[in-house]
């Protein structure tokens, strides 16, 4: 007979939006327990968002050394050692999950491992009803039983019909991830934020890259302005691209050969899949995070929506606070919105944003206004070599919608733009605020101030 236990929730996927609602909800007096099949923390900790980064910090590094004479230091780049770089990236993730670990422990928060599935079954136990009924989850021989499940089961790399993933030649990220060394030339397959951070990684490490996309531009979710400029940098870089080009065939044989629309055929040692992830499952919400079976939530990348590892994180604690109201009688939390939620690019340049891009603010309240602050004029910029831009959306004598950068370091900005757009400031409160000097964020205060009808470091 298998083995029961009962709890409060019971949480499938200790991922971004998994571990968040535990941890919350572990805080609010609830009784919560993880299933997890591999290791808490997630694709976010363990093959995105954290290797991924240190990996791109480790490019940055490789760029700065061989380019550092411009700024009087003569250093040597000898050699990037693809290993001892996968070395490094472990290392940050390791211990970050020993401290994930550890934080769940301190919370008693069980960890049950396994594969989780959501069974249907009686409403309830022991004869008695309960409303929401009984949920039941089977972790092998152990089931576990709570008025409330979340799932939080993410998403994997996305593939294409009839185009074989082999780790060799065609990868993933997770395979990318995973390499040793370098190769000579590689084709990234998709200008979405995964193919163009590995794009530009690659390049820093001296990897030759092409870029092929099947829409318009590269980062097709941001502002068309944002995607030329990524793609001038691009070609500055030496990333050639090939844009409005959709694959037609793969030929595998001692590289990797790709067709596009048009004739045209480019061949590498490797082919990275980066056309975007797909959920594990696919799963219909409320606006409360609900699915159609009562007391049963999804957060994260089940989610139709960004696919944003701290999108995850706000979802996790917002049922955490669902569940904690639905059972105390406290006030419902506020939901998530997408369009609140900042985004980044880790590219060079980086791109970040958040709130409506000029179209679709246009769509929406019709006459809006926008000014463009280009990092041409800011010192720390300068001092730094970068060009770049912000780009501020308002509504006509009204609050701002929408701030869209980039520019090198601009991700460190978007917490200082999420502030003001979350908050509906208008520009002349941002106009009101006083930049620390030499630093990027006056950038934001200088497209503000000219919102504000107080250009100054404007060329007319």
């Amino acid at each position: 007979m298998a083995a029961m236990s009962q709890h409060d929730l019971i949480i499938v996927g200790a991922g971004s939006g998994g571990y968040a609602c535990a941890l919350r909800a572990a805080e609010l007096g609830l009784r919560p327990v993880l299933v997890e099949e591999d290791l808490v923390g997630g694709t976010c900790l363990h093959r995105g968002c954290i290797p991924t980064k240190a990996v791109l910090h480790a490019a940055e590094i490789a760029d700065a050394a061989r380019d550092s004479t411009r700024f009087g230091v003569h250093a040597t780049l000898e050699r990037v050692d693809l290993g001892e770089v996968r070395n490094y990236a472990d290392s940050v993730v390791g211990r970050l999950h020993k401290g994930l670990t550890g934080l769940i422990k301190s919370r008693s928060i069980e960890v049950v491992r396994g594969r989780g599935a959501l069974e249907t079954g009686p409403d309830a136990v022991e004869g008695q009803p309960t409303r929401p009924p009984m949920r039941r989850v089977r972790v092998g021989e152990q089931i576990l039983q709570a008025p409330y499940v979340v799932l939080a089961t993410g998403s994997s790399p996305r593939s294409l019909p009839g185009l074989e993933i082999d780790g060799t030649r065609v990868l993933t990220s997770d395979h990318a991830l995973r390499l040793t060394e370098l190769p000579t030339s590689a084709i990234v397959l998709g200008g979405g934020v995964i193919g163009v951070e590995f794009a530009s990684a690659w390049r820093s490490f001296g990897v030759e890259v092409t870029v092929v996309e099947a829409l318009p531009r590269l980062v097709p979710n941001e502002e068309p302005e944002i995607s030329q400029a990524l793609q001038r940098a691009f070609r500055r870089r030496g990333i050639k691209t090939l844009i409005g080009k959709p694959m037609e065939s793969v030929r595998v044989d001692e590289s990797v050969t790709v067709s596009v629309s048009g004739g045209t055929e480019v061949s590498a040692d490797i082919l990275l899949v980066a056309v975007g992830r797909a959920p594990d499952r696919t799963v219909r919400v409320d606006e409360r995070l609900q699915t159609e079976i009562e007391g049963v939530y999804a957060v994260g990348d089940l989610v139709p929506g960004l696919q944003l590892a701290h999108r995850g994180f706000a979802h996790g604690i917002f049922v955490a606070e669902e569940i904690a109201s639905l059972r105390d009688g406290t006030p419902s939390p506020t939901p998530v919105l997408d369009q609140s939620i900042p985004r980044v690019t880790y590219s060079d340049p980086e791109i970040a944003a958040v709130g409506l891009g000029e179209a679709a603010a246009r769509e929406r309240y019709g006459d809006i206004e926008t000014f463009t602050y280009e990092l041409a004029g800011n010192g720390r910029s300068q001092i730094l070599g970068t060009q770049g831009f912000v780009k501020v959306v308002r509504r006509a004598n009204g609050p701002v919608l929408g701030i869209h950068l980039i520019g090198a370091r601009v991700g460190e900005l978007v917490g200082e733009a999420q502030l003001i757009t979350n908050w509906e400031a208008y520009p002349q409160e941002v106009a009101g605020l006083i930049h620390a000097h030499p630093t990027q964020s006056e950038a934001l205060g200088e497209a503000h101030l000219a919102l504000a009808g107080k250009p100054l470091h404007v060329h007319g």
